[in-house]
């Protein structure tokens, strides 16, 4: 499986330059690390009546993200270039399509570490595209924190060009992720439809003491001293705990998949629009234990895409639509923005 990972990357490298120019391939590339930040969630203050009145503060810690990266795309006529200096926060939703504006190699590396509203995230966007007349070869990995998920991706696809603005693909894509779908609760679920949380609460080594209502963690710590904070606080952090050392303990599982997608492009001063998407109807069916298409119940569809648009109406109005949506596994993710401008003369 790893071998057939590297296949694209081996492809990628061959085609690019027999004898490997690392000058010429580095040529125009942009590395750039940054730091942002700024305020969180005001503070909030939190009364209890339980031994008289208390009063105390909840504190978020400030936001930031640390970006590092280097880059070399290149860039589509609509994108603004007023910006001198890359600082990991913009917005490229464009390199989320299947071709550059230019044929050739091109690549991102990007690591994000980021805090908000006091909550760590690891964000990553890697890939390495080729592009001809006749064919794409590209391998990714993806990891949005925030919206937890995670995956490695190659893609081999044939290209048909209609013309300049538009072209066909469709090839075949790999991708190896943790096995989502996988509900390590599931097997807690009784036939009422309920979750047998106390026993697995023991499970994993927390005590009750049915009798003086003390609930204790598996370090001894008096948690609880009532059924209702017992239910409504301890258990969901039991359950979530659980629930991610489950999933940690899987091996990734790697899936193959048929890919059709199109790519148009068409701009000028005045008027411009990009789109692309990507449609995985069939996907192998290897019959292992942790198969997508047993918690699915067979094939399903996932799919991306996105569009980004633009309209100067005359010298004063101009309109524009921008966004990008992905589907995986079920799971969705996804930006868009719209708006008005009017300059005032």
């Amino acid at each position: 499986m790893k071998k057939l990972i590297l296949i694209p990357l081996i492809c990628i490298a061959t085609i690019a330059n027999a004898q490997i120019d690392f000058k010429k391939i580095f040529k125009f590339s942009t590395f750039y690390a940054s730091v942002n930040g700024g305020n969180s969630i005001s503070d909030v203050e939190v009364f209890s009546v339980t031994n008289g009145l208390e009063t105390f503060t909840v504190k978020t810690p400030y936001d930031y993200n640390l970006a590092l990266g280097i880059r070399k795309i290149a860039r589509f006529g609509y994108e603004n270039k007023a910006q001198t200096f890359y600082d990991g926060t913009e917005d490229s939703w464009s390199d989320g399509a299947n071709i550059g504006k230019v044929s050739g190699l091109e690549f991102l590396f990007e690591v994000d570490y980021k805090r908000q509203q006091g909550v760590d995230y690891l964000d990553q966007h890697h890939f390495i595209r080729y592009v001809e007349d006749k064919y794409i070869i590209k391998g990714e990995y993806l990891e949005d924190g925030f919206a937890d998920i995670k995956y490695f991706e190659t893609s081999e696809r044939y290209r048909y060009k209609v013309n300049d603005k538009l072209s066909f693909n469709a090839g075949a894509v790999q991708r190896l992720s943790e096995p989502y779908g996988y509900d390590p609760l599931a097997e807690w679920i009784l036939d009422n439809g309920n979750i047998h949380y106390t026993y697995l609460a023991l499970q994993e080594g927390y005590n009750v003491d049915v009798a003086a209502s003390e609930y204790f963690s598996p370090d001894g710590e008096l948690v609880a001293t009532s059924k209702e904070v017992w239910e409504e606080v301890v258990i969901p952090t039991v359950l979530s705990d659980y629930t991610e050392r489950k999933r940690s303990e899987l091996s990734n599982t790697i899936l193959h998949s048929v890919v059709l997608g199109f790519d148009y492009y068409k701009y000028n001063k005045t008027f411009w629009t990009h789109a692309w998407a990507n449609v995985m109807p069939y996907h192998l069916d290897t019959d292992s234990e942790f198969s997508y298409h047993k918690y699915n119940g067979g094939q399903w569809l996932d799919y991306s895409g996105g569009l980004i648009f633009g309209y100067k109406l005359n010298r004063h109005l101009g309109t524009f639509i921008e966004g990008k949506y992905n589907k995986y596994w079920n799971r969705e993710w996804y930006d868009f923005k719209f708006g008005v401008n009017y300059v005032i003369f």
